[in-house]
């Protein structure tokens, strides 16, 4: 059994400096990581980018439900075919290691508002799907056997789900769906903080699990756009929660929404002027996907190789900054076999590499 104060497995050659400061000890732990593995899963993965035999290339297959629109009762419904079967949290560990990464990271609740995990605060889960299943503690508990750090993604600032998801007056916050015009609260009946509440609540309930190496928010579009947007989000309150139930664990909010994150992740570059010119370290997130993030069919055969996987490794390196490598999960929650073999390949090249 583990010692109360001892370090999670992925920080054990950080021990003592863990000791003294667990952030720190994390923040060096993270500038060495230097690759890691994303996962955009959810229920969006079981259209694979079609919407009734209709594909859509507008947005990344992930925002399918935005972009025909989708009305919330019809794509609640998926919820019923959610089985996860083959979804294998060993087997992706197993992978990130033979690919060389050092830490995954799993869309727990991306825009949709589908989590999946065992959450308190909604049936609209894993749990309460034919999977009955627990993916966060299935993949957290795998990264603590194999001492991989477990970054867990939440959307914090676009919801297609609660009544009082942010809302700054543009399109791609709600979906525009007549039959959901009273799904969402407007006007006097709208109170984001009973959205931010519930955010809070959840994102807690993250923190408790194991291996956990930092909370990755997403969504900021919708803030910056917003005037006092970074104010408005609660999103200090929430670092300083996060920080104070588990202090090694690490914040990032993409380019950064009030630069008091633990690291900046931006997507794709860092170019002048992306992130603040501080000492923070940086994270380049990208993807396999040629046209996006979750799951799409029309795109199998297609998906970036082990070329140019080694290509976006050396420009991170030069910044330096890590990269988080995504593949979209079928919707049976296995790994695309085109994806896993190139960087099962991008593995053996860096572990031949002199």
């Amino acid at each position: 059994m583990r010692q109360m104060n001892a370090p999670p497995r992925f920080l054990a050659d950080h021990a003592r400096l863990f000791d003294r400061n667990p952030r720190e000890a994390a923040l060096a732990w993270f500038r060495e990581a230097r690759f890691g593995l994303f996962l955009h899963y959810g229920l969006y993965s079981l259209l694979g980018g079609a919407w009734r035999g209709r594909p859509q290339f507008d947005k990344g297959a992930e925002w399918i439900r935005m972009a025909w629109p989708i009305p919330f009762r019809e794509y609640a419904a998926l919820a019923g075919d959610f089985t996860a079967e083959r979804f294998d949290a060993d087997a992706i560990c197993r992978l990130a290691l033979d690919a060389g990464m050092r830490y995954v990271n799993l869309t727990t609740c991306h825009h949709d508002g589908f989590c999946l995990w065992d959450t308190a605060t909604t049936d609209f889960s894993s749990m309460h799907a034919p999977a009955r299943r627990d993916l966060v503690r299935e993949l957290a508990e795998a990264c603590d056997r194999y001492g991989l750090g477990c970054f867990l993604y939440y959307s914090h600032g676009r919801d297609w789900w609660h009544p009082d998801s942010p809302d700054n007056g543009e399109p791609s916050c709600r979906p525009d769906c007549p039959e959901d015009r009273d799904h969402f609260h407007r006007g006097v009946a709208y109170d984001i903080n009973r959205y931010l509440d519930l955010v809070e609540a959840q994102v807690l309930e993250l923190c408790g699990y194991p291996a956990v190496a930092g909370i990755w928010l997403d969504g900021i579009g919708t803030f910056l756009k917003m005037d006092d947007g970074a104010r408005i989000s609660r999103a200090q309150e929430l670092y300083d929660r996060i920080h104070a139930a588990s202090p090694h664990i690490l914040v990032s909010y993409k380019q950064g929404l009030t630069f008091t994150e633990d690291f900046y992740a931006p997507e794709h570059r860092i170019t002048q002027g992306t992130v603040p010119d501080d000492s923070r370290p940086r994270e380049i997130c990208t993807t396999l996907l040629p046209r996006g993030w979750g799951y799409r069919k029309e795109d199998d055969g297609r998906h970036h190789g082990p070329d140019w996987v080694m290509e976006q490794l050396d420009a991170a390196a030069k910044i330096p900054a890590n990269l988080l490598m995504n593949t979209g999960p079928k919707g049976d929650g296995s790994i695309p076999e085109e994806d896993a073999a190139t960087l099962r390949e991008v593995g053996r090249r860096l572990a031949s590499a002199p």
